[in-house]
């Protein structure tokens, strides 16, 4: 049950495997059987998130440990809610929509928190407060560094899952389509158009810093169109996943369980600055890695499609 209940091992991390899952998995059976909706529990991470800022604000001891807990708490409750998904099958447009949105206003709110906490205190080894550049040492941190890496991390785990368990176990989409549902509803839905007009902003981003996955993932599906013999795409789906295999640690660390961790152990030590610093230089970095080598193995592959042509 505990294995339905996740994506694949290939991709999740080591800490989720062996805790946050089964505590999530605890959790769901629990709500299930009270007849709680996934969706209900999505919620509730987002008001312990939020909650989980409200207490970073603040420099005490036991302030910050209430927040690493509430922050723990609506982590466990963002697992249980994918997790009761699927396993019951309760999947709901509405859900993925809170999904998406719920980690980002959990860090909007503290990162917002940590700049309230920090703005009056004064820059390491001066007298000078750190006043409005705290809040731009945020902006770089969080839009430019945080966005961008939890994006393209996501998008690599569901293009392995695609090559792992095919399209019904990925979620793996792209901009053309999700702008063509955008176009064909009508305009009496507008919370379905907004989810998938900024959707498929978000896929068409993804796919623009990858120029060189989309040139091999084309390739790939035009000769899935082609080939009656599925047996022969097998070493090219093999070659791809022992490439994309090693790159699954990059995309744990670039969501969300070191970023926590981060966060917690800065506060704790009231040096939050640090948490910014390691978003804009230590995960960038590796962000830039994994992103080249994710772009060389898909070049790679094409040249050996092509070569084989």
């Amino acid at each position: 049950m505990l294995q339905a209940s996740m994506k694949s091992k290939d991709t999740e991390e080591w800490l989720d495997v062996y805790f946050t899952r089964p505590i999530g998995l605890m959790f769901a059976l629990f709500w299930n059987k009270l007849g709680v909706h996934p969706n209900a529990i999505t919620i509730l991470s987002i008001f312990l998130g939020v909650a989980s800022a409200f207490m970073f604000y603040h420099t005490d001891l036991w302030h910050n440990i209430a927040g690493i807990l509430l922050l723990m708490f609506a982590n466990f409750c963002d697992s249980t809610d994918g997790q009761m998904a699927r396993l019951t099958g309760k999947k709901t447009l509405i859900g993925r929509m809170l999904d998406g949105f719920a980690g980002d206003l959990w860090f909007f709110a503290i990162y917002t928190a940590l700049c309230l906490r920090m703005q009056g205190q004064f820059i390491p080894g001066t007298n000078i407060h750190w006043g409005i550049g705290i809040w731009v040492l945020a902006f770089v941190a969080g839009i430019l560094c945080h966005s961008p890496q939890s994006s393209l991390a996501d998008y690599y785990r569901q293009i392995h899952l695609f090559f792992l368990k095919g399209k019904e176990g990925s979620e793996l989409d792209n901009w053309c389509q999700q702008r063509a549902v955008y176009e064909s509803l009508p305009k009496e839905k507008w919370l379905d158009r907004l989810f998938y007009y900024n959707y498929s902003n978000y896929c068409k981003s993804q796919e623009k810093r990858t120029p060189k996955f989309q040139r091999f993932y084309a390739l790939y599906l035009e000769i899935c169109r082609g080939c009656e013999d599925t047996e022969a795409l097998s070493p090219i789906t093999e070659e791809f996943l022992s490439g994309s295999r090693p790159l699954m640690k990059f995309t744990n660390i670039l969501t969300f369980n070191v970023r926590a961790i981060t966060i917690y152990i800065t506060c704790l030590l009231n040096i939050p600055w640090v948490y910014f610093l390691v978003e804009i230089l230590v995960l960038s970095i590796l962000y830039i890695h994994m992103h080249r080598r994710h772009e060389a193995l898909c070049s790679r592959l094409t040249s050996i499609i092509q070569t084989a042509e």
